[in-house]
């Protein structure tokens, strides 16, 4: 028994056997437990926020995503309602042209057919005056003072009648 006193690995394992006792006095595996308990909690908890903020990522994606569908839907729809527009005031455009053409065009005509009137009446007129003149030359050198008369007197009733 002596050896085994003196023997220096026999004090390291006696050294190591009040380590051990020491520690478990102390609460060391306790304390050791709690650590890792404690890691353990903050690790679950920090998956958990993960997995949170994952989830409201995929939240915030689909609401995103819908409110860009339903932007592309309404600009889809502004841009139709724009070209439906547009082709209410070409038609409308080309009513009022046509209408614009169709005024001018009778206002032409009539400006015409006024005209046509108005030499028409100047070509009466100058015949007139022309056929005047042409009688009265005739007159002057055919007929005698009496003849003249007589035609004057006839005229004179004519136009008598003609007023009554």
């Amino acid at each position: 028994m002596g050896y085994l006193f003196s023997d220096p690995t026999f004090w390291a394992f006696i050294g190591l056997i009040v380590f051990f006792v020491v520690i478990a006095l102390v609460g060391a595996p306790k304390m050791l437990t709690k650590m890792l308990d404690d890691r353990a909690e903050n690790i679950r908890k920090e998956l958990d926020e993960a997995r949170r903020l994952r989830e409201e990522a995929q939240e915030r994606l689909a609401t995103y995503e819908r409110r860009q569908r339903e932007a592309a839907a309404e600009a889809e729809q502004i841009v139709k309602q724009a070209k439906h527009e547009a082709d209410l005031l070409r038609e409308d455009a080309k009513k009022q042209i046509a209408e614009r053409i169709e005024r001018r065009t009778a206002m032409a005509e009539q400006r015409i057919a006024q005209a046509e009137a108005q030499a028409a009446k100047e070509v009466r007129a100058m015949a007139a005056d022309l056929a005047v003149e042409a009688a009265s030359a005739l007159l002057q050198n055919k007929l005698t003072k009496t003849q003249k008369n007589a035609l004057v007197k006839d005229d004179i009733a004519g136009l008598k009648s003609r007023l009554n």
